[in-house]
Order: C-alpha cells, then structure tokens, then sequence
C-alpha cells in the first residue's frame, strides 16, 4: 500500500509544481515587495540571474516579461530593467498630485495644455452645481515625475473660487489653498481605459496601454463643489489602495 501511494504521489508532483519561470517571477516580486530591490533599481543581467537562480536564460526573459506587463519592472531601452517606481495613492485620504509624489521624495512638474476661462456647459454645470451663465477655469495639464509624465489631468473651477488674474503654476491645491477654499471631502469614481493615439504620445506609452480615470468632486465645508478633476493615470505606474472597514462597525 505505501509503495502505490508512493507512486500515486510521484506521478501527481509534476502537474502541482509551479513552472520555473512562474518561480523566479514570484522570488522577484517578493524582493520587491520586500524592499529588497527598491524603486529605480537596475536589475542584474539575464546571464547572471539564470546562473544565481539555476535556470535558463528564456526562463528569466519570461519571468520578467510577467513582471512588466504587471508594472513592476520596466525595461528602458539600451539601458536595461528596472524596478517600477510605482506611486501608491490612497483613496481614503484627501491628497493632491504633488502630495503625492513628495511623500514619495519624488519633485512634481506640470507641463500646461491649456488654461482658459469661459461659460460653463452643461455637464461642468450639473457636476459644479452651477447656475447656467456660470463662469469657470478650465485647465489641461500633464503631471511629470521628475522627467517622468505620469498623468494628465482636465480640472474645471468655478470662477468664484480662482478669480480672473490667478495663475496655477503647480498644484491646484495649493492655490486654492491660498484663498482658503482647499477641498475638505471629495466623491471619486475610478474605472479602467485604454490610452487612445493622443493620450499615448503626451505619457510616452503605447497606444492601447492600460490607464485608471478617476473623476474628482471637490467639496468646501459649505458643501460648493469647488473642482471637477478628470484624471488619466498611466496604470503602469500607480498603485490605488483604501481602507475598509466592516460594515457592522
């Protein structure tokens, strides 16, 4: 009888062990996770990984392969792979853009589209709670990490609150800040799209790449809508979390 469940067991292994590849990407990912392997890292060279871990060096293409597709490393090319400085944003805490990115030690650009001021439309209104008439600021940005652009970035404020003559030169919120009409709370919804020809050119990415929309209410204490912010994040590079709590509580 131990000598069948021997043999049942021996026959059963190989279909339950994990490939190679799916092995190292795991080992890889772990260090990453770890802080092992930091944001901005090189990685070593395929000959050397395949040598240290015992496998080949399609084995390795592969696994890294799996890992950039997920956003974890990316490959720059002539240069070589490495770990994705990968932005952590959190939805249960109020922060701006450049918050975000010097949390993360990282310097905040803006790169301006357009900045224009006009009537507001329908669909600005209904989100802004405006009167028809209305006046607002349109701004359309691209939002760069260093060199890095990361998102881009369609933001409508009612006049009221950026009056004619103010500028936004970096963060909307810190301007808004100045007149005291910096958001307290804010509605998000987020859904998944892919980089049309425009989009693709401004983020440097390929047409069809995976991105995260997230549109933005800001609200003052008095409850005015004070922004109305469209995001386009480049998936590659953010990771979205929140804090939930049991609905009992």
């Amino acid at each position: 009888m131990s000598t069948a469940v021997s043999h049942s067991r021996t026959r059963q292994t190989p279909a339950h062990r994990p490939l190679a590849y799916l092995r190292l990407r795991a080992t890889l990912q772990h260090a990453i996770d770890a802080g092992e392997l930091v944001p901005g890292q090189a990685l070593r060279g395929e000959r050397e990984l395949a040598r240290e871990h015992g496998v080949s060096r399609v084995t390795v293409r592969k696994a890294i392969a799996g890992l950039v597709a997920d956003g974890r490393l990316v490959q720059r090319h002539g240069a070589g792979t490495f770990v994705s400085e990968r932005i952590v944003k959190s939805f249960s805490r109020l922060t701006s853009f450049s918050d975000d990115l010097r949390a993360r030690g990282l310097a905040p650009r803006t790169k301006t589209l357009a900045a224009e001021r006009g009537e507001v439309t329908p669909e600005e209104a209904m989100a802004l709670n405006l009167s028809p008439g209305a006046r607002v600021l349109r701004l359309r940005r691209v939002r760069y990490g260093g060199d890095e652009a990361l998102a881009i970035e369609r933001s409508v404020v009612p006049e009221f609150a950026l009056p004619e003559g103010t500028r936004v030169r970096m963060s909307l919120y810190e301007t808004l800040d100045r007149f005291g009409l910096r958001p307290r709370r804010a509605l998000q919804r987020l859904r998944a799209v892919a980089f049309d020809a425009e989009s693709s050119r401004l983020l440097g990415v390929e047409r069809g790449s995976a991105g995260l929309l997230i549109e933005r209410r800001g609200f003052l204490d008095d409850g005015r809508v004070v922004e109305f912010t469209q995001s386009l994040y480049r998936g590659d590079a953010y990771d979205f979390v929140a804090e939930l709590t049991s609905a009992d509580e």
